[in-house]
């Protein structure tokens, strides 16, 4: 039998079996294990597609995964973890506790992203990213005062989020740039440059920070 915890058998196992990599055996998911009370592939219209997770992923408890979702291989979340449709993520991804993905994202290769942060709809994260708890982004230049394309941050290659930062909507993080903690970012940052306070300044990383994250 595959490794499930037996309280988070609330749902059918043939759905379970399909919605990893399409399988239709048991024997391939013996790796995979989801929760309690986690809810794979929710409706959020009349036609969608159960979400597609790849290979020895695990789903921690409370955790909601909506329809439309693609996820690839070595997955990890923590606990109560929201992911909303149209969201594709790579391989050897870990998306930590209360944290929430809110649908139209994208997310790369060996990125983790720690507890309690929040991702709006149209954000673009790329591989070896590294996003630290707390970290805010938003999408709504002006919320809820004039008509404007949510647009969410793109954070490129191997940059660094630090914990308790706030993205203001449609900002750019260049590859292998840092943002220290607890930072207000309210424009671009440059490839391999600091931004640090608030609102934030953009200064020169130092030499012996400009390395690939290892994650």
């Amino acid at each position: 039998m595959p490794s499930i915890n037996k309280r988070s058998r609330t749902w059918n196992m043939e759905r379970f079996k399909n919605l990893f990599s399409g399988s239709e055996t048991i024997s391939s998911i013996d790796s995979s294990e989801v929760q309690e009370n986690v809810q794979i592939g929710i409706k959020y219209k009349v036609i969608s597609k159960n979400p597609v997770i790849g290979k020895k992923a695990l789903i921690r408890s409370n955790s909601v995964i909506y329809n439309d979702v693609e996820i690839g291989d070595n997955f990890r979340t923590g606990h109560g973890v929201t992911i909303r449709e149209k969201t594709e993520i790579g391989d050897n991804v870990l998306i930590g506790t209360n944290s929430v993905v809110e649908g139209h994202c994208t997310i790369g290769s060996n990125v983790s992203i720690q507890s309690n942060v929040y991702i709006p709809t149209n954000t673009s994260i790329e591989d070896y990213v590294f996003i630290g708890p707390c970290a805010c982004f938003t999408n709504d230049k002006y919320p809820i005062r004039i008509d404007f394309e949510l647009k969410g941050p793109k954070i490129r290659r191997g940059a660094s989020i630090g914990a308790n930062s706030t993205f203001l909507s449609d900002v750019e993080v260049g590859e292998g740039a840092m943002v220290a903690a607890g930072a207000i970012v309210t424009r671009d940052v440059p490839p391999h440059f600091l931004a640090i306070g608030a609102p934030a300044k953009i200064k020169p990383l130092p030499k012996h920070l400009k390395t690939l994250n290892k994650i």
